[in-house]
C-alpha cells in the first residue's frame, strides 16, 4: 500500500500540542507496521516547511526532505498536475479545498494513491480515504 502525506498529518505527529498528535501518531505507527510506502510532493513539504520555519521540529522536516528524496518518493508535480488542480480550484472542487490540497489530489491520482496521511476533510470530499 502506498499512502499520500499530507501536510496536516506531518505537522500533526511532529507537533505535540496538536490536536491531532495522538491521532497522527497512532496512524503512523499503523503506516510502519504495514510497511506501507509513503509519497509526498513538493508542495506539501513547503508548506511544511513554512509551518515549522520557527518550531522545536523545523530539522525534521529537512530530514524528510533527504529520506523521500534519496527513496525517489518526493513527487515534483508536472506543469500538467499544476494546470489540472487550478481549474478544479477555481471551481471549488473538494469542499473549496486549497491549491496545494488540489495539486496533491491530481498527483495521487495520476499514480493511483486512494489513501492520505491526514484528517483534512478536504481529501475526503475529493474521493480519497484518511488514516486519522
Amino acid at each position: 500500500m502506498t499512502v499520500f502525506l499530507g501536510t496536516v498529518g506531518l505537522l500533526a505527529v511532529w507537533d505535540k500540542s496538536d490536536q491531532w498528535h495522538e491521532a497522527a501518531e497512532a496512524a503512523s505507527l499503523r503506516m510502519a507496521a504495514a510497511h506501507a510506502d509513503v509519497v509526498t510532493t513538493t508542495f506539501v513539504l513547503l508548506e511544511c516547511g513554512n509551518a515549522a520555519a520557527r518550531r522545536a521540529y523545523r530539522a525534521a522536516v529537512g530530514r524528510l526532505r533527504q529520506h523521500l528524496e534519496q527513496g525517489g518518493w518526493l513527487i515534483v508535480p508536472a506543469v500538467a498536475d499544476w494546470r489540472e488542480a487550478w481549474t478544479a480550484y477555481e471551481c471549488g472542487e473538494a469542499g473549496s479545498a486549497g491549491i496545494v490540497d488540489h495539486v496533491s489530489f491530481v498527483v495521487m491520482r495520476r499514480l493511483g494513491i486512494s489513501t492520505a496521511f491526514t484528517n483534512d476533510q478536504h481529501f475526503r470530499a475529493a474521493g480519497f480515504e484518511l488514516l486519522f
